[in-house]
């Protein structure tokens, strides 16, 4: 079995290559059975989420992520997620390779993102706000200057301003205009593209602030518990998008609105894969906000993982 650390599994996932890879399993078929989710306590007091989540193909792949998604960690300077990533040849069950989850994981949600753009946000899309400093967030610039090369003003928010200022810092050392703020408010009515990629617990976007023409993206929250966004968000004159069919008994974000009832049970328009293979129309016309909610698919680690093994 060979084992990909994270910098070779990193050199492999350049999102030119990776969002057409993505597009093409959305459009194609697999087998992606529900993730099994576990709650990690101590002592009675909780501490982590453990996902573990298979699917095959029949390109021949078979691939399991196991991901521990534990939020305290921030405050100890530890990344909030560790995964790893088994990926096994699907007619013998033989395991080829061993790779970082965690680059499988930041890489794919990310390029989900970028998909879910390329349908959604216009095109001549030129300001972008990213909410959250984590590894995801990280990548969005790039991500979504993959599909929207226009986006030439990135902005960063992070409820700890410092890690906002140290991010766009590294930012505009790739050669970004990119500065941290904090008035999320007046960033958020400012932005084309509103990407939010936080653990939150507590809505974080409101919906009035949303500029016609915007797109909201929220890959961040992916259990009841979480939230980036008021149900306002997904209410009347937003256009919502989702990634799977799991994302409205995943999400606190849309589990809120369907409560509050600014969200019909048959308000959602279209899955990725809806998107991808032509059945559903994305953006219409450019004043209209749109809305993309992901909660993550093992198919996209999947689809992540093959391009690492192809790349060897």
């Amino acid at each position: 079995m060979q084992h990909f650390d994270a910098t070779a599994t990193r050199a492999a996932l350049g999102f030119e290559a990776l969002v057409p890879a993505l597009r093409a399993a959305f459009a194609a078929q697999a087998q992606v059975p529900p993730r099994h989710v576990h709650a990690v306590a101590q002592q009675g007091q909780a501490m982590g989420t453990v996902l573990i989540m298979p699917a095959w193909s029949d390109a021949g792949f078979l691939g399991i992520k196991t991901i521990n998604i534990f939020p305290g960690n921030g405050a100890q300077g530890l990344p909030g997620l560790h995964a790893t990533y088994v990926l096994y040849d699907a007619r013998t069950g033989v395991p080829l390779a061993l790779m970082d989850g965690n680059e499988i994981t930041a890489h794919r949600t990310a390029a989900a993102a970028a998909l879910g753009a390329s349908f959604l946000a216009r095109e001549d899309a030129r300001r972008l706000l990213v909410l959250g400093t984590g590894r995801v967030a990280r990548l969005l610039p790039a991500a979504l200057r993959s599909v929207r090369p226009g986006l030439t003003q990135i902005r960063v928010w992070n409820h700890r301003s410092e890690g906002a200022q140290t991010l766009a810092a590294q930012w505009r050392a790739q050669g970004l205009d990119a500065q941290a703020v904090t008035d999320l408010e007046g960033a958020v009515r400012e932005a084309d593209i509103v990407s939010c990629a936080t653990l939150s617990t507590q809505p974080l976007v409101q919906g009035p602030w949303l500029a016609p023409g915007a797109h909201l993206d929220l890959i961040g929250s992916f259990t009841p518990q979480m939230r980036e966004a008021d149900p306002a968000c997904f209410g009347a004159g937003r256009r919502v998008f989702v990634d799977t069919e799991e994302a409205p008994t995943k999400a606190g974000d849309l589990l809120d609105a369907l409560a509050a009832g600014t969200l019909g049970p048959q308000a959602i328009e279209a899955t990725l894969a809806q998107l991808c293979r032509g059945e559903r129309p994305g953006r219409q016309h450019a004043q209209e906000r749109t809305v993309f909610k992901a909660v993550g698919s093992a198919l996209e680690d999947l689809a992540a993982a093959m391009q690492v093994w192809q790349a060897r």
